[in-house]
């Protein structure tokens, strides 16, 4: 499954955006076996207000498709950043799509684009800003905590974003950015408690030509 490559049908291993209203959407896996608590594997059924989905039910389908729920019905969507942002499990604030839209101008961030994130956070931003920079651009993203970073970048190679997206755990206050990224960068995003630590390693990030935009 990828976020930048737009395919018409479900496959096993794809996300799908389940809809059901726009208060009651949710991303699902689409998997036609899972594993329970007890390590057994059983039929992967998914439980909402309308009723339960067979995810295996979906394969085949096209995306947009209205499906049947035991109660009810939902349509299965293709995933979007924008669809992300609404559904994805958060273990951080994340920045929702109005004020990644503005961030995303303010940095004049376009195909190719090579940024510095910091912190990776939930990885809202970075699923936006790694669309709009492919498919020559990149993303390198920080995140101090490690069970973040490795969960973001989990999420990010099965969205089909891995070439576009590097996230690494670093404490980039007390450590700066990686030596891979000096003067690479055309953007720096510091979504950090103290960013102003950050200032001299994103200066040493930039392109000379590209000091502005931070």
């Amino acid at each position: 499954m990828s976020f930048n490559r737009y395919k018409d049908i479900i496959e096993e291993g794809d996300t799908v955006i389940l809809y059901i209203s726009p208060q009651a959407m949710y991303a699902i896996q689409a998997q036609s076996v899972i594993e329970n608590r007890k390590g057994e594997k059983v039929e992967n059924v998914m439980q909402t207000k309308y009723g339960a989905l067979k995810i295996s039910s979906l394969f085949g389908k096209p995306f947009g498709s209205k499906v049947s729920l035991s109660n009810g019905w939902a349509h299965v969507l293709y995933p979007t950043p924008e669809l992300w942002t609404q559904t994805l499990p958060h273990r951080t604030q994340i920045i929702y799509t109005p004020d990644i839209s503005l961030i995303m101008f303010m940095l004049e961030l376009k195909p190719g684009s090579i940024v510095v994130e910091s912190g990776t956070g939930s990885g809202s931003l970075t699923h936006s800003m790694a669309v709009r920079v492919k498919p020559t651009g990149h993303i390198y993203t920080y995140d101090f905590h490690e069970q973040r970073a490795d969960q973001a970048q989990k999420e990010f190679k099965a969205h089909g974003l891995s070439e576009n997206v590097t996230s690494q755990c670093r404490d980039v206050c007390q450590n700066g950015f990686s030596d891979d990224v000096t003067g690479k960068a055309d953007a720096v995003f510091l979504d950090l408690p103290h960013p102003h630590l950050v200032v001299p390693f994103a200066i040493k990030a930039l392109k000379p030509s590209d000091l502005i935009n931070t």
